[in-house]
């Protein structure tokens, strides 16, 4: 072959190489734009509403904002009904084993989510006051509805860039409709859908949204850091202990990486290079710790200590993990069997690509550590929750591991156009099902807290929900406020011999 043919061919296959990167670069951003178009359209069924325990996420929000300090006791008096009976007097106040030693509302959820919304409420505050100001007279307690609006689409966006994010990490080592299908499948075949628009006051959607930042960044800069990249993912740790404390597993990520770097330096005795490491990890610990600082000061002055977590630090924590089969398989809201799709975004962290072996193993890592602290924990079942709540902080890894599952269907297969096909019918199935089953949960069909009976489950997914559903979902939209009181009663009615939840 003469030279100018080779340099021909090399310029054509660099072409080509160019052609395909700017093909996929224009498929992802068109998926992007699908999702945000499904978003949108979405936001209608977000429901704002504050009860359980989004009243102690929320109250972090609001008490700091209309009332400047960290009382929650108007925030306990008006919450929903059973909350506020279990903890009140029938005179209004306070009953006494609601305080701390401080003085303060033993309040001891986390204050991350209340971080998230900030920008929404304090826009809503403003918007309130000028309208107010007008004549509006529309409450400026943070309980009127625009306060509550401002929360639903606080946290709806913090799940929906979630999810994107977890889109964008899984595109890097799949192709991108796997991407998208597997972000499809996770968004409407999980427990996220339940957080992010009906329950939008607890913590799950945000949680979603940290890791999946913390994971899409820390990916991004692997695998070696600038001190300034150091110093972002120390803000991105902090504010992922700040929104949900069983989220500190991931800080294994940076950590083992670093131990695999330090042993690497060591043998190569590089002094210069073990320096820069060592700087980064302590920028890393030093931006950590500033980014967690206000949950150790709420803790402080709630609870008298920096370290102090409430009822937490009380439980009765068994670390031989006793409930690790419950966790995934029990019909008291275990992971697999209220949500089975999640079963195979596990099996997909199996088969991972060549280029997606270290981070998938960096996931399933992570993921193990997680489902080690959920079956060491007393309420494991997440008690009043669909699925097993607690493992929406997977959500980036059940979207990589989905999307990993299906490329390998597709590489098994013959036609990657029917496989795609099989996959859409697939996912859809998974996410009627789903929608059947948040229905039953929502509307008492199934009992919200302990074991169901899975014969009337099915029973009721073929007979009772296609016949019921219409009607709720029209009170849904046109008569929400009497729904919602009537669902809360159902609750009060199965609960009055039972304790109030616990986190």
């Amino acid at each position: 072959m003469t030279e100018p043919m080779a340099a021909r061919r090399l310029v054509s296959a660099v072409e080509v190489d160019r052609f395909a990167v700017t093909q996929q670069k224009d498929r992802t951003r068109s998926y992007r734009k699908i999702l945000l178009f499904f978003f949108l359209l979405s936001l209608p069924i977000a429901n704002p509403i504050v009860h359980g325990d989004g009243v102690g996420y929320y109250a972090y929000a609001r008490a700091p904002l209309i009332q400047h300090d960290l009382h929650f006791e108007e925030d306990w008096r008006r919450a929903n009904l059973y909350f506020s009976q279990s903890r009140t007097q029938a005179d209004g106040r306070l009953n006494a084993n609601q305080y701390t030693q401080t003085g303060f509302v033993g309040n001891l959820f986390t204050v991350g989510p209340a971080i998230l919304w900030a920008p929404f409420l304090v826009t809503a505050h403003a918007v309130v006051l000028v309208a107010d100001h007008f004549g509006a007279h529309v409450a400026t307690d943070g309980f009127s509805a625009p306060y509550k609006v401002a929360m639903v689409v606080g946290t709806a966006f913090c799940g929906f860039l979630g999810l994107l994010l977890s889109f964008t990490l899984a595109g890097k080592y799949v192709q991108p409709r796997w991407a998208f299908l597997a972000t499809l499948g996770i968004w409407t075949a999980s427990s996220l859908p339940v957080y992010m628009y009906f329950n939008p006051a607890w913590s799950h959607a945000h949680s979603a949204f940290v890791v999946a930042l913390f994971l899409w960044f820390w990916d991004r800069t692997r695998p070696e850091r600038t001190t300034r990249q150091w110093l972002l993912l120390g803000l991105l740790s902090g504010l992922l202990l700040d929104v949900y404390l069983p989220n500190g597993v991931f800080l294994l990520l940076p950590c083992l990486e670093s131990i695999r770097s330090y042993w690497q330096l060591l043998r190569l005795k590089s002094r210069a290079e073990l320096l820069k490491q060592f700087s980064g990890n302590a920028a890393f610990v030093l931006t950590m710790t500033l980014a967690f600082l206000p949950t150790l000061i709420t803790r402080r002055i709630i609870f008298g200590g920096f370290f102090r977590f409430g009822a937490y630090s009380t439980l009765s924590w068994d670390w031989s993990a006793p409930h690790w089969r419950s966790v995934l398989f029990s019909s008291d809201h275990g992971l697999l069997s209220w949500t089975p799709l999640l079963g195979l975004s596990l099996a997909g962290l199996f088969f991972p690509t060549r280029m997606a072996k270290a981070t998938t193993a960096y996931c399933a890592i992570s993921a193990l550590a997680f489902y080690y602290v959920i079956a060491s924990y007393p309420y494991w079942d997440g008690m009043a929750s669909f699925g097993n709540r607690f493992f929406i902080s997977l959500t980036p890894i059940f979207v990589f591991g989905l999307a990993l599952f299906l490329e390998r269907i597709e590489r098994l297969s013959r036609s990657p156009r029917q496989a795609y096909a099989a996959a859409a019918v697939l996912l859809g199935i998974f996410a009627l099902w789903n929608a059947g089953f948040i229905f039953q949960w929502g509307a008492h069909l199934i009992p919200p807290r302990g074991p169901i009976s899975w014969s009337s489950m099915v029973r009721n997914q073929f007979v009772v929900v296609p016949r019921q559903i219409t009607e709720n979902i029209h009170a849904y939209f046109f008569r929400r406020s009497a729904l919602m009181k009537s669902i809360e009663q159902k609750d009060i009615e199965q609960l009055k011999s039972t304790p109030p939840d616990h986190p």
